[in-house]
């Protein structure tokens, strides 16, 4: 079976020729449908520019993305806002909702861009909502909301589209220990009931623990990676510190 997202030799320079800087350095790499796949480093390992390489963000230097088959290093125009519009699905730290909207507005405004029809729009909201328990702050705006009820805002934004790839940006970063638990328990919800394939950059081992894959880069290039498998999330965490430390990352900085 084709993977979901193929990563081939891509590189990612910044600068000019007299101060070049290379934020990413030769990285390959592939996911399946459906697997839960954490990104970790350091701050300045290259995690997020690799981010933004995948979701378009940024162009690549060199080297190749596939999406389902199809080079999305080459999309411009008409055909990359599509691809962004109706691929991929975003998660941020800082949740990025619109704070003149509503809980149900937000969600529904990637339905509206797409033309669907209002029952259509209600129907599908109301259902996510219901999945994601967050049925009881679909009238609320943003203000009204804890951090925990809009991050799943944000994740049902996000899976409303019912997108190929879902990409989170250091998602549990502004949220308390309950919130961040909360949340990536809703994450394990939606990479198992909704077979969401989601691709994940934190620099918490909490967080990477409840990924099925963590692969870890280290100076723009890929350093090492670990599967889960059939160990426990503490027995994986366990392993992810291990690695941690052999990258020389301050402890207090990943836990």
């Amino acid at each position: 079976m084709e993977p979901v997202l193929k990563i081939e030799h891509i590189e990612k320079y910044y600068g000019n020729r007299g101060s070049l800087t290379k934020a990413v350095d030769d990285i390959s790499f592939d996911v399946e449908k459906q697997e839960f796949v954490a990104i970790m480093g350091a701050s300045g390992s290259g995690k997020t520019t690799l981010l933004n390489c995948i979701s378009t963000i940024d162009r690549v230097t060199s080297g190749h993305i596939y999406m389902n088959g199809k080079e999305i290093t080459k999309l411009k125009g008409n055909a990359l806002n599509r691809f962004r519009r109706e691929e991929l699905g975003f998660i941020f730290q800082d949740f990025n909702l619109l704070d003149t909207l509503t809980a149900y507005e937000n969600i529904a405004l990637a339905l509206t861009i797409q033309g669907k029809k209002a029952k259509d729009i209600e129907k599908q909201v109301k259902g996510i909502a219901k999945k994601l328990n967050i049925t009881d702050v679909l009238k609320k705006y943003p203000y009204q909301m804890s951090g925990g009820q809009k991050q799943r805002v944000a994740s049902a934004r996000a899976m409303i589209t019912n997108p190929t790839l879902v990409l989170a940006d250091e998602p549990t970063g502004a949220l308390d220990s309950k919130s961040a638990r909360m949340l990536l328990e809703n994450f394990e919800y939606l990479n198992e009931s909704f077979q969401a394939t989601i691709l994940m950059v934190t620099h918490d081992a909490f967080t990477a623990s409840y990924a099925s894959r963590v692969i870890f880069i280290k100076d723009g290039k890929i350093f090492h990676e670990l599967k889960r498998g059939e160990d426990s999330r503490k027995e994986f965490f366990d392993k992810i510190i291990d690695v941690v430390t052999l990258l020389g990352g301050d402890l207090n900085d990943v836990i």
